[in-house]
């Protein structure tokens, strides 16, 4: 039906027309190879909105022909999840596949619905998937996360973007028979932000708000449908990713006026104010970081506050915490230094670690010389010793670099003292 949204329409039914994700159902890779064998564990799928974590469990389902229940972490409660558990139960026969049982947005289910879901996946009476935009490590209890496995979907790359259009074009029974010129692809890509739900909901949107038989979609056109409709291209009516990129950025540049009117309106639009609290530790680490080290302490405090009293009161250990950070010194050295560790890692592959930094619990280990000439700084005066601790190839790589602040120019005295060559 022409009324059905574009996006329900174009839902893929197989792996081979599934877009995006090949790192977990391209040829070879684990959920295929899962998928192909007839065997599959419970497992999350973790990634941001409209990446295809609802139509890879409905995929799985169809091609193991496997029953399939679903439910809501919005709208079911342990009554729900109990009788989905008993009807699976009076399903099974002997030497049948477990039905799969499907939780969309899984970081929303209380302690006492998770605990509900426990004893079937551990007994094998369901075969759990799980859906969740947030953490599973903060939000999915300890016992279930043991029990699966989380896979990590990424938002949709351009090339994965740009051949949805085309299919969406070529494909779609109501679409391929319209005269339709994609001009420029750019801004219905940029509004999307790698969310095809979001792409083909935008695209929709500009296709029908053009009442002539030839259409053309341009970068202008789009940014014109979406300023007259920004409800359109915005599943809650917020521009979830946008705002809290602004309200870190505000944070980042020290304007903490700016960080609390983002931060406010993620609140007023029922944002989860856990969200926010993680990324304001993020923000801690990776724009305060050295500068000032008690800005990761106060960021983890608000989240445990946040964590204990939830909504409205969560608003005023987050407006501290903002605050602190926001009129904090910053320091983005210990990201870079990670990020350039990371890459040269990367780069050289495993080298070997130095014989004398090398442990030695064995007396073969001991006569293979691991750990001999090792030098133990307490040894000596102000513990400190000068020895090589990189390997010989990597010798001269320096990755943390102290920044201009008055924590990080103690520090830089500090590594001035012990490594007179390295640091001048």
């Amino acid at each position: 039906m022409e009324n059905k949204p574009l996006a329900e329409r174009m839902r893929p039914k197989t792996l081979d027309d599934y877009i995006g994700q090949k790192h977990l159902v391209g040829e070879g890779k684990v959920l295929r190879k899962m998928i192909e064998s007839g065997a599959i564990s419970s497992f999350i799928l973790w990634g941001p909105p409209g990446v295809g974590k609802t139509t890879l469990a409905m995929i799985i389902a169809e091609q193991l022909q496997r029953p399939f229940y679903v439910l809501s972490a919005v709208s079911s409660g342990v009554k729900e999840v109990r009788e989905v558990i008993q009807k699976a139960e009076n399903q099974r026969f002997f030497n049948t596949p477990n039905p799969i049982l499907f939780i969309d947005e899984i970081h929303r289910f209380s302690k006492a619905q998770q605990d509900s879901l426990l004893a079937a996946v551990e007994k094998g009476t369901v075969t759990l998937i799980g859906a969740t935009t947030e953490n599973p490590s903060f939000e999915v209890i300890s016992p279930l996360l043991s029990r699966c496995q989380v896979y990590v979907l990424k938002a949709l790359e351009k090339n994965d973007l740009e051949e949805l259009i085309e299919l969406a074009l070529t494909r779609d029974y109501y679409l391929k028979e319209k005269k339709i010129t994609v001009k420029e692809k750019e801004a219905l890509i940029s509004f999307s932000g790698g969310d095809a739900r979001k792409l083909l909901n935008i695209l929709d949107l500009v296709i029908h708000a053009q009442r002539s038989e030839e259409i053309v979609i341009d970068n202008e056109t789009v940014r014109k449908e979406l300023q007259e409709n920004p409800l359109m291209y915005d599943k809650d009516g917020e521009q979830h990713y946008d705002i809290i990129s602004a309200m870190i950025k505000s944070i980042r540049g020290s304007d903490p006026n700016a960080a609390l009117y983002y931060m406010a309106r993620m609140l007023e639009g029922g944002e989860d104010p856990k969200f926010i609290a993680r990324r304001l530790i993020i923000s801690a680490s990776e724009d305060i970081g050295l500068a000032n080290p008690n800005a990761m302490l106060i960021a983890n405090a608000c989240f445990e506050a946040v964590h204990k009293i939830g909504m409205p009161e969560a608003r005023i250990p987050l407006s501290e915490c903002l605050i602190y950070l926001a009129t904090s010194p910053k320091s983005n050295s210990a990201y870079l230094a990670i990020g350039e560790a990371m890459a040269l890692v990367r780069q050289t592959g495993n080298i070997q670690v130095p014989l004398y930094l090398r442990n030695a619990p064995t007396k073969l280990m001991k006569e293979l010389n691991y750990g001999k000439d090792y030098k133990y700084a307490h040894d000596f005066p102000g513990n400190f010793v000068e020895q090589e601790y990189m390997p010989e190839e990597l010798k001269n790589n320096i990755f943390y670099q102290p920044q201009n602040n008055a924590q990080e120019s103690k520090i830089l005295e500090r590594l001035k003292i012990w490594w007179k060559k390295k640091y001048k």
